[in-house]
């Protein structure tokens, strides 16, 4: 089973509320790497490498995200990068 990537970009009240912290806790434990992003507009951007199967997961927890978070869309879309190694904040 080959790894694939994706970008999230995630809106609604996301930022100040721990969600990249938590999403990279979540990317952890499903063996994911990349990263979650605070992004000018309000927004989180996520990458998230792994198999489709944990990323999958990764994009159904990213719909609600922790319990501070008020996910309002989650758009999704595949990308073409070198898999990175880890995951991170930033």
């Amino acid at each position: 089973m080959s790894d694939q990537c994706i970008k999230a970009n995630i809106s609604g009240r996301v930022q100040g509320v721990f969600f990249r912290e938590s999403t990279r806790q979540q990317a952890i434990q499903l063996g994911l790497t990349g990263h979650a992003t605070n992004l000018s507009n309000g927004c989180v951007e996520v990458l998230a490498c792994g198999t489709e199967e944990n990323i999958n997961q990764l994009i159904q927890w990213l719909h609600s995200g922790q319990e501070y978070a008020r996910v309002s869309e989650v758009t999704v879309q595949a990308v073409d990068i070198d898999i990175p190694s880890g995951f991170y904040t930033r």
